[in-house]
Parts: structure tokens; sequence; C-alpha cells
């Protein structure tokens, strides 16, 4: 077996050097995409217990958040809020209208547009997800700026990563 040159011995090392990184590039604890993904379930598991206290999903708490900001919104409106398309909006409306948090009304003027008004029900849900959002900040371990910062980055990323 003929023994290597100095020249292809410092190739061979580069390579495996070079496979190295490549391959720590794929670990999963390396993954910017997993890192996110599973936050999201640890904090939809965090958010849990609360509420179903409240007989709610986190679709359907997000869904209530965005009403409680301004109530009215037509279905592809709320959809574009939550990013969340009409085939996955449309269950959880009717969902949610059926447990007397919200109503779905066509508008007069036009029939494909339909706005989603809270019930008293929906509305009075308000003062309980201020206690849920404490709870879930105290979670965190993060100080109220340091939530802020985290949540204004992800945002970043979020409007990158949708106009990539």
């Amino acid at each position: 077996m003929p023994t290597k040159t100095p020249k292809a011995k410092a190739k061979a090392k580069a390579l495996k050097k070079a496979s190295a990184a490549s391959a720590s590039v794929l670990l999963l604890e390396n993954q910017l995409c997993f890192a996110l993904y599973s936050a999201s379930l640890t904090m939809t598991k965090v958010y849990k217990p609360w509420l179903t206290k409240h007989g709610l999903t986190y679709p359907q708490y997000v869904t209530l958040l965005a009403l409680w900001q301004r109530d009215g919104l037509t279905v592809s409106e709320l959809g574009e809020q939550l990013f969340l398309d009409s085939g996955t909006l449309t269950p959880l409306l009717k969902r949610m209208q059926s447990a007397g948090l919200l109503r779905r009304e066509r508008s007069s003027d036009d029939e494909r547009v339909v706005r989603i008004t809270l019930t008293d029900k929906g509305c009075a849900l308000y003062d309980a997800a201020a206690d849920i959002h404490s709870a879930v900040a105290c979670s965190t371990g993060c100080n109220p700026g340091e939530r802020r910062s985290l949540t204004q980055h992800l945002q970043q990323l979020r409007t990158a990563l949708a106009h990539a």
C-alpha cells in the first residue's frame, strides 16, 4: 500500500475537518427551526392547564386575543393576523360559535364576506386572559424587557422568512 504524500495527508485532514463541520451544522441542537418548533410546543403546553380551566384551546385563545384587540374582523383579516388559512380558521370559528364565544355574520353588502364579533361570553373571558398572561409570563423566567425583545426578534425573523 503506497504511503500518502504530505500533500495528500493535508488534503485528507482538510476533508475530514470539513466533514466534521458539516456534520455539526446538521446536529438537531444546532437547528434554529427545531429550537423554534420545540419552544412553541413547550409554550403551548404551559398555556394548556390555564386555558383548559376556561374551556379554550390555544388557537381559540389567540383568536380571542385578536378579537379583543379589534372586534368585528372579517374571516380573511383574522386569518392574516393569525397566519391561518380559511381551511383551518373556519372550523375553529364554527367551534367557537357553538361554544357561544363569537358570532359569524355574513355581510349584507357582500355575501362572501363573513364578519366575526364577540359575544358577551367571549368578552367576559378578557379578565381571565390577563391572569393567564401573567402566569405564563412568570413561567418564561424572562423579565418584561427580555420578553419584549425576544418577541420583537421573533417577529423580525417571521417577517424575514415570509419575504425570503
